[in-house]
């Protein structure tokens, strides 16, 4: 993992400069398509669940609302994961240090299985290798969701595809590789997944009134006012902002849950 300072606001990937700012929520959809994934993942007390990257733990805690019977987080970040075992409680939760594409984790040993604003990030055949893990550690008829940045329309076309990805990965500093909304479907289905449910929302996690209701009125000051006191952030949010505003009609989040197969 590349190694930064504190304050090397520059190399950072996007989402770190918006969490060192007091940003919570950093998923495409916001906190309501988080809400409506976490819903239609059917969470129940007897479920063994388990996040990919968690991050910040704000899923994580969503989804301890609903006393699943066993939690686990699988974290690269060390830092992240002491962080998220803040707010777990008891044996039967946990997050540990390792890679999503190779988890450690038993086959067969999780009912259910999410992860939001990771697979974006990664080239195909990560997207496989790690959609394949999930898989492979989900018990027949598991529930996967994924909540993700995505294209508009399924027909965008191959030049504007690969100016939005050349311009994301510019400001955001990863490689962001988002796809459409059929091809997020096809790229499940050819993992050995049933799609049962998807739901959409404007990719505006930088619009005021996003902002609004994924932080609050206090969270949302703070941030606002953590933002105009760094410069080098501010500059970089706005950056990305420009990008988002500038590619808008094209951007979009979605939500899929999907099921093993038998």
């Amino acid at each position: 993992m590349l190694q930064l300072k504190d304050n090397d606001y520059e190399k950072m990937p996007g989402h770190w400069v918006l969490a060192k700012m007091g940003k919570t929520v950093l998923r495409p959809g916001g906190i309501e398509i988080t809400k409506k994934m976490i819903r239609n993942l059917h969470i129940t007390e007897n479920d063994k669940v388990v996040e990919f990257a968690p991050g910040l733990g704000v899923t994580a805690r969503l989804t301890l609302e609903n006393n699943p019977l066993f939690y686990t987080g699988i974290e690269q970040d060390p830092e992240a994961a002491r962080r998220v075992s803040v707010y777990l409680n008891g044996e039967n939760q946990q997050c540990i240090v390792s890679n999503a594409e190779e988890t450690g984790l038993e086959t067969q040993s999780a009912t259910v299985v999410y992860c939001e604003a990771m697979l974006t990030m990664q080239p195909t055949k990560m997207k496989n290798k790690i959609i394949h893990e999930a898989h492979r550690i989900l018990e027949a008829g598991g529930k996967y969701g994924i909540h993700e940045m995505c294209l508009l329309p399924d027909d965008i076309s191959e030049a504007m595809k690969n100016e939005i990805h050349k311009e994301l990965s510019t400001v955001i500093r990863v490689n962001a590789r988002p796809l459409t909304i059929s091809e997020w479907k096809d790229i499940l289905e050819q993992n050995g997944f049933t799609i049962e449910k998807t739901e959409t929302a404007p990719m505006h996690l930088l619009n005021v009134t996003r902002i609004i209701d994924d932080e609050g009125l206090k969270g949302t000051m703070r941030l606002g006012v953590n933002i105009m006191t760094t410069p080098k952030a501010r500059t970089r949010i706005l950056e990305m902002k420009k990008v988002f505003d500038k590619y808008s009609e094209y951007l979009g989040a979605v939500s899929i849950v999907a099921q093993k197969k038998a």
